[in-house]
């Protein structure tokens, strides 16, 4: 099996993902969670649009989003110019959860890519990307 990349893709994804996810877990949030609250520290967004850059649901988000409030990590407000948009916004408490979850998985990435060089590096995420543009199925973690 050694010479299908794509199974040794799978099973390194999921060593990886494994290992993201334990390290995200110091914050106590859940993957999704940390997703949104990493977007938002990017700057505001409405609701809808952070669905989407999350591939999401929207009825999911707001259970998210919800979580996110009850921990004050996020903010939702109306949309002046629309009142029917919310408008979501990380607040300083999320901001240093966001700097908890870089160092995180700062260590995690040191760790793995360790061996590589930053030739290899930029070639792998190059790599990647063109992989990722030919993904059509929606990441189901959580």
């Amino acid at each position: 099996m050694a010479d299908r990349l794509g199974f040794t893709l799978a099973r390194l994804g999921l060593s990886v993902s494994a290992r993201l996810h334990t390290a995200m877990a110091v914050t106590g949030l859940k993957p999704r969670q940390c997703l949104a609250v990493m977007r938002l520290a990017e700057g505001p967004l409405n609701q809808l649009d952070l669905a989407r850059e999350l591939d999401v649901d929207p009825s999911v988000l707001v259970a998210v989003l919800n979580d996110l409030e009850n921990r004050d990590l996020a903010t939702r407000r109306r949309a002046p110019e629309d009142r029917r948009r919310h408008i979501v916004e990380i607040t300083e408490r999320g901001r240093a959860v966001v700097a908890d979850l870089h160092h995180a998985i700062d260590t995690v990435e040191h760790d793995l890519f360790a061996d590589l060089a930053p030739a290899d590096l930029t070639r792998l995420a190059g790599l990647l990307d063109r992989l990722g543009k030919t993904e059509d199925a929606p990441c189901s973690e959580d």
